[in-house]
């Protein structure tokens, strides 16, 4: 009896190569963002629908910049979706009223 996995061709080889190890390529990111210059703990990343979402809320907006930098280094070949909103760091006009 043949060996089945040899039979299959390049169409039923499996998914490519950049989809077969997201959960990896996702775990890689969050630890190049905690250990590189951003030091970045506060943003998540994970698969939606096919597509990988990114979250999360950093202190500016070159922060930001440098964040989906190092994600499309990292998650290239892949649908990205980002939602990082940046810190409104600026005095309030008016006392709170409580």
């Amino acid at each position: 009896m043949s060996d089945p996995v040899a039979r299959r061709g390049p169409a039923a080889s499996g998914p490519p190569p950049a989809a077969e190890n997201v959960e990896y390529r996702i775990a890689h990111l969050h630890d190049r963002l905690a250990a590189e210059e951003l030091g970045e703990l506060g943003v998540r990343a994970e698969i939606r629908s096919g597509a990988v979402q990114v979250t999360g809320t950093v202190p500016s907006a070159q922060c930001r910049d440098t964040l989906l930098r190092i994600v499309r280094e990292e998650l290239a070949g892949l649908t990205v979706h980002s939602d990082i909103l940046v810190a409104d760091t600026t005095r309030p006009d008016h006392a709170e009223e409580l």
